[in-house]
């Protein structure tokens, strides 16, 4: 959020719409591919450290806490959750 240069009033920087939001959730302990479709169809990915890495496209910030409280339902422990910039960010 941030203020006009000619008024106390806030503006609200709105996201685009039509952009997608790649992220990266850690948890604790391996699941099967199968997971995915639990997951909203985030690809699932065991990692040798003993975690799985959830990743793919997340609609918005709803969208994200959904998946959240899906990590939290099953029991599952959260170990990290980050958002991996875009193409056009890492240019």
């Amino acid at each position: 959020m941030s203020q006009t240069p000619d008024s106390n009033q806030p503006v609200v920087d709105e996201p685009f719409v039509d952009e997608l939001f790649v992220y990266e959730i850690r948890i604790a302990g391996h699941l099967p591919a199968r997971w995915s479709a639990w997951f909203e169809g985030l690809a699932v990915a065991p990692e040798p450290d003993g975690t799985t890495r959830l990743s793919g496209p997340v609609v918005d910030q709803a969208a994200l806490y959904g998946l959240l409280k899906r990590v939290r339902d099953t029991g599952l422990t959260l170990i990290a959750v980050n958002q991996i910039p875009s193409k056009q960010e890492q240019a």
